[in-house]
């Protein structure tokens, strides 16, 4: 991996995505206006909102990203690009880095948007600080990001990309604790639940609306989630092809 490479991935991916609005707005604008609608939706039922609105700030980004991010690589693959640009001193992992990076930044702008919408003019109630929660929505994001850019190998067209979501991100959302609590499940779902990434990205969510900072198992739900990401990078790295057959 080389740094300079990395950094020259990103600012091309970056201004990729400052010429595409239509993809920017679904990224930043699409997460704040889902949950919007769903504070709309439990309108007279305020604490329904208050129990899901800080999951959703974990699952609407991290379908978004996984579904912009699998797509695009799966272009980059499709349309020669990539195998143009292995022909240039770049490894795969600088390759998947500098993507991860330049999300990154996205999630970074997303994550402001949706929680001070949440927070501000929702009326999300949490006890946590509001930085902690921006904090594992970013994280989250670049999870969708990370995951995305990992089943963009499994697919050989942009509709295949897009299949992967649900196969990938549906049954997560099932588990992690967003329509049941994770301990409420059958032992067996609950098992399935205890190695999924979203669980760990709902649970610190929920840590830091409940207050818990991370120092406390807000913390290790993070690192957990961090780890994830990691690894999703390093079997992407792993698995990436250069051209689709």
């Amino acid at each position: 991996m080389t740094p300079r490479v990395t950094f020259a991935v990103a600012a091309r991916v970056l201004a990729q995505l400052r010429r595409d609005h239509r993809t920017v707005a679904m990224l930043i604008v699409l997460p704040a206006l889902l949950v919007s609608l769903m504070w709309w939706m439990f309108n007279d039922s305020p604490m329904v909102f208050d129990r899901i609105g800080g999951p959703l700030l974990a699952v609407f980004p991290s379908i978004i990203m996984f579904v912009v991010t699998s797509v695009a690589t799966l272009r980059e693959r499709s349309t020669g690009t990539l195998s143009r640009l292995f022909t240039m001193p770049m490894g795969k992992l600088d390759f998947l880095l500098g993507y991860a990076l330049a999300f990154a930044l996205i999630a970074v702008v997303q994550a402001v948007v949706v929680v001070s919408i949440a927070l501000y003019l929702l009326d999300l109630d949490i006890q946590g600080a509001a930085w902690q929660l921006g904090v594992v929505a970013v994280l989250d994001g670049v999870l969708g990001t990370a995951l995305g850019l990992f089943a963009s190998a499994f697919a050989a067209t942009e509709f295949q990309a897009v299949q992967m979501m649900p196969a990938v991100m549906i049954p997560q959302i099932l588990l992690c604790g967003l329509l049941v609590p994770r301990e409420q499940l059958p032992t067996v779902l609950q098992a399935i639940s205890d190695v999924l990434p979203l669980s760990y990205a709902v649970d610190a969510v929920l840590g830091v609306a409940k207050g818990n900072g991370f120092t406390t198992g807000t913390g290790g739900d993070t690192l957990v989630v961090a780890g994830f990401i990691l690894a999703a990078l390093g079997l992407g790295a792993a698995t990436l092809k250069r051209r689709t057959a």
